[in-house]
Protein backbone atom coordinates (compact mmCIF):
# COMPACT_ATOMS: atom_id res chain seq x y z
CA UNK A 1 0.00 0.00 0.00
CA UNK A 2 1.71 3.23 1.11
CA UNK A 3 5.48 2.90 1.42
CA UNK A 4 6.75 6.30 2.48
CA UNK A 5 4.12 9.04 2.22
CA UNK A 6 6.11 11.43 4.42
CA UNK A 7 9.84 12.08 4.09
CA UNK A 8 11.74 11.23 7.31
CA UNK A 9 12.99 14.81 7.83
CA UNK A 10 9.42 16.14 7.64
CA UNK A 11 8.06 13.40 9.88
CA UNK A 12 10.71 14.15 12.54
CA UNK A 13 9.76 17.84 12.71
CA UNK A 14 6.02 17.16 12.83
CA UNK A 15 6.32 14.45 15.49
CA UNK A 16 8.42 16.79 17.65
CA UNK A 17 5.63 19.36 17.65
CA UNK A 18 2.28 17.95 18.85
CA UNK A 19 0.46 21.08 17.63
CA UNK A 20 2.01 21.15 14.17
CA UNK A 21 -0.64 22.15 11.59
CA UNK A 22 0.17 19.11 9.42
CA UNK A 23 0.01 16.53 12.24
CA UNK A 24 -3.26 15.02 10.97
CA UNK A 25 -2.01 14.38 7.43
CA UNK A 26 -0.92 10.85 6.51
CA UNK A 27 0.60 12.12 3.24
CA UNK A 28 2.81 15.21 3.00
CA UNK A 29 4.47 16.31 -0.22
CA UNK A 30 7.68 18.39 -0.25
CA UNK A 31 7.46 21.20 -2.83
CA UNK A 32 10.52 23.32 -3.62
CA UNK A 33 9.62 26.92 -4.49
CA UNK A 34 11.42 27.86 -7.71
CA UNK A 35 12.58 31.31 -8.83
CA UNK A 36 10.28 31.10 -11.86
CA UNK A 37 7.24 30.53 -9.61
CA UNK A 38 7.28 34.18 -8.57
CA UNK A 39 5.46 36.96 -10.35
CA UNK A 40 6.15 40.65 -10.90
CA UNK A 41 5.22 41.37 -7.28
CA UNK A 42 8.01 39.15 -5.93
CA UNK A 43 5.89 36.33 -4.48
CA UNK A 44 4.64 32.99 -5.75
CA UNK A 45 1.91 33.63 -8.32
CA UNK A 46 -1.55 32.43 -7.31
CA UNK A 47 -1.90 29.98 -10.23
CA UNK A 48 1.30 28.18 -9.19
CA UNK A 49 -0.49 26.87 -6.09
CA UNK A 50 -2.68 24.80 -8.43
CA UNK A 51 0.43 23.22 -9.93
CA UNK A 52 1.69 22.52 -6.42
CA UNK A 53 -1.67 20.92 -5.56
CA UNK A 54 -1.46 18.81 -8.70
CA UNK A 55 2.03 17.60 -7.71
CA UNK A 56 0.80 16.71 -4.20
CA UNK A 57 -2.34 15.01 -5.54
CA UNK A 58 -0.37 12.91 -8.03
CA UNK A 59 2.01 11.91 -5.21
CA UNK A 60 -0.97 10.90 -3.05
CA UNK A 61 -2.73 9.00 -5.84
CA UNK A 62 0.51 7.25 -6.81
CA UNK A 63 1.14 6.17 -3.21
CA UNK A 64 -2.25 4.45 -3.19
CA UNK A 65 -2.05 3.29 -6.82
CA UNK A 66 -5.42 4.89 -7.58
CA UNK A 67 -4.93 4.94 -11.35
CA UNK A 68 -4.40 2.15 -13.84
CA UNK A 69 -4.27 1.74 -17.61
CA UNK A 70 -8.09 1.84 -17.85
CA UNK A 71 -8.81 4.78 -15.57
CA UNK A 72 -8.03 8.47 -15.50
CA UNK A 73 -9.55 11.52 -13.87
CA UNK A 74 -10.67 15.01 -14.76
CA UNK A 75 -10.84 18.04 -12.50
CA UNK A 76 -14.44 19.02 -11.78
CA UNK A 77 -13.55 21.94 -9.51
CA UNK A 78 -10.67 23.46 -7.59
CA UNK A 79 -10.18 26.32 -5.18
CA UNK A 80 -7.46 27.92 -3.10
CA UNK A 81 -7.44 30.43 -0.25
CA UNK A 82 -4.24 32.40 0.26
CA UNK A 83 -3.16 33.59 3.70
CA UNK A 84 0.46 34.76 3.36
CA UNK A 85 2.75 35.45 0.40
CA UNK A 86 5.53 32.95 -0.28
CA UNK A 87 8.84 33.96 -1.84
CA UNK A 88 11.92 32.25 -3.22
CA UNK A 89 13.77 30.51 -1.69
CA UNK A 90 11.36 28.41 0.34
CA UNK A 91 10.05 24.90 0.68
CA UNK A 92 6.39 24.10 1.14
CA UNK A 93 5.17 20.99 2.86
CA UNK A 94 1.78 20.22 1.38
CA UNK A 95 -0.49 18.05 3.46
CA UNK A 96 -2.88 16.27 1.11
CA UNK A 97 -5.80 14.06 2.01
CA UNK A 98 -9.03 12.74 0.61
CA UNK A 99 -11.79 14.15 2.77
CA UNK A 100 -14.68 12.59 0.84
CA UNK A 101 -14.99 9.50 -1.33
CA UNK A 102 -17.94 9.51 -3.70
CA UNK A 103 -19.10 6.83 -6.12
CA UNK A 104 -17.08 8.28 -9.01
CA UNK A 105 -15.27 11.19 -7.38
CA UNK A 106 -12.75 12.17 -4.72
CA UNK A 107 -12.53 15.44 -2.82
CA UNK A 108 -8.89 16.26 -2.05
CA UNK A 109 -7.89 18.82 0.58
CA UNK A 110 -4.54 20.63 0.63
CA UNK A 111 -2.78 22.55 3.39
CA UNK A 112 0.31 24.50 2.30
CA UNK A 113 2.90 25.00 5.06
CA UNK A 114 5.91 27.29 4.52
CA UNK A 115 9.13 26.08 6.12
CA UNK A 116 10.60 29.61 6.08
CA UNK A 117 7.52 31.26 7.56
CA UNK A 118 6.73 28.34 9.88
CA UNK A 119 3.00 28.68 9.22
CA UNK A 120 0.16 27.73 6.91
CA UNK A 121 0.18 29.98 3.85
CA UNK A 122 -2.77 28.56 1.88
CA UNK A 123 -5.49 25.91 1.81
CA UNK A 124 -7.11 24.33 -1.20
CA UNK A 125 -9.60 21.76 -2.36
CA UNK A 126 -10.30 19.88 -5.58
CA UNK A 127 -12.86 17.43 -6.89
CA UNK A 128 -11.67 14.71 -9.25
CA UNK A 129 -14.06 12.60 -11.29
CA UNK A 130 -12.88 9.17 -12.42
CA UNK A 131 -13.43 8.17 -16.03
CA UNK A 132 -13.08 5.05 -18.10
CA UNK A 133 -10.37 5.70 -20.73
CA UNK A 134 -12.20 3.77 -23.45
CA UNK A 135 -15.75 5.10 -23.01
CA UNK A 136 -14.85 8.52 -21.55
CA UNK A 137 -17.73 8.02 -19.11
CA UNK A 138 -17.75 8.26 -15.33
CA UNK A 139 -16.40 5.13 -13.72
CA UNK A 140 -17.07 3.95 -10.17
CA UNK A 141 -14.02 3.93 -7.93
CA UNK A 142 -13.11 0.31 -7.19
CA UNK A 143 -13.91 -0.96 -3.70
CA UNK A 144 -10.28 -1.90 -2.98
CA UNK A 145 -9.20 1.67 -3.78
CA UNK A 146 -11.96 3.09 -1.56
CA UNK A 147 -10.83 0.73 1.20
CA UNK A 148 -7.20 1.86 0.85
CA UNK A 149 -8.25 5.52 1.12
CA UNK A 150 -10.52 4.80 4.09
CA UNK A 151 -7.76 2.92 5.89
CA UNK A 152 -5.20 5.68 5.30
CA UNK A 153 -7.54 8.56 6.15
CA UNK A 154 -9.72 6.90 8.79
CA UNK A 155 -12.93 7.75 6.93
CA UNK A 156 -15.92 5.68 5.86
Amino acid sequence: MVDSPILPEIKTVIEASPNHPLKDFAVIYRQQVEWGDMDKFGHVNNVIYYTYAQNARIHYNSQLKLFNENTFSVMASSSCQYFKPVTFPDVLWIGVKVKKVGNTSLVHEYTYYSVNLNTIVARGESVLVYLDKETQQKKPIELNKKAAISMLEGID
